[in-house]
């Protein structure tokens, strides 16, 4: 992913409300949110180059998500991909806090990386640019996208009050699980392809001209840009996971939703 805007426990129905855009290669092979063809529990999409995954939930009432991070146009090598975070955390067993604590031996490894886990009970951050750090995340309302947690880009304050909004209305209280219609406004915040003021603009060592194509919520780009927006809305019980699709001229291409029931603790 490369934006997520994110409700943690600030709100009466919904433990955790995500709402994220992948930005990637067009061209890069990915499978549409699904269930895991290797475990049932685990759903969501799949990078069919490394194996890994952008944004994974788990009816084990696990989720994680992941962006990169931008700091120049040469992109880092590095051993591992980080898509293998997303899914071995949904995976495993490892509390928040437990795998946090195991990241920090072997982050340099992956990719620049942004990741978020959730247990079930805790929510936690962790990022190996510029250097290892982890923090468990305060209740509110926070954002990421391809810098430091709660930088304030304007990709990033556009997707929080968009979500702040939407968990204001009645319809998101009053919602019947599964109710794509009522998610519209997410989805449109989402869809949003006006480039931010230069003023506005972060500087990652791109150049001006890469940094406004990057700066929208909706990268439109031929080459490299939106391939999906994602919902997950977790719930006592259940985990609601909506995700839509784009080709590389922002034409919707696919959608799909699932009503996750969880086993374990309610959120």
């Amino acid at each position: 992913m490369c934006l997520i805007a994110l409700a943690w426990k600030a709100h009466p129905r919904y433990a955790l409300a995500v709402i994220a855009n992948r930005d990637e290669l067009h061209a890069r092979p990915a499978a549409p949110a699904g269930t895991d063809p290797e475990r049932t529990d685990i759903y969501g999409g799949r990078d069919l180059v490394q194996g890994g995954s952008w944004l994974l939930a788990s009816s084990r009432r696990r989720f994680s998500a992941v962006t990169n991070v931008r700091a120049g146009t040469q992109p880092a090598t590095a051993p591992r991909s980080r898509g293998a975070l997303v899914r071995d955390f949904v995976a495993g067993d490892a509390g928040t806090s437990g795998w946090l604590d195991g990241l920090a031996l072997d982050a340099a490894d992956y990719g620049r990386f942004n990741q978020l886990a959730w247990d079930g009970d805790r929510l936690g951050f962790a990022s190996n640019h510029p250097d290892f750090s982890r923090m468990e995340v305060a209740p509110g309302l926070h954002a990421m996208s391809n810098g430091a947690f709660d930088a304030p880009w304007p990709k990033s304050g556009h997707a929080s009050r968009a979500l702040s909004g939407w968990l204001a209305t009645e319809a998101s209280r009053e919602r019947a699980a599964g109710d794509v219609a009522t998610l519209a406004p997410l989805l449109s915040a989402l869809a949003e392809t006006t480039p931010a003021p230069d003023q506005e603009l972060p500087e990652t060592g791109v150049g001006l001209a890469l940094e406004r194509t990057l700066s929208p919520a909706f990268v439109l780009d031929p080459t490299y840009g939106t391939r999906c927006s994602t919902v997950v809305l977790v719930a006592d019980g259940r985990i609601e996971f909506f995700e839509r699709r784009f080709d590389a001229g922002g034409n919707v291409e696919g959608e799909s939703m699932r009503v996750i029931e969880t086993v374990g603790q309610d959120a």
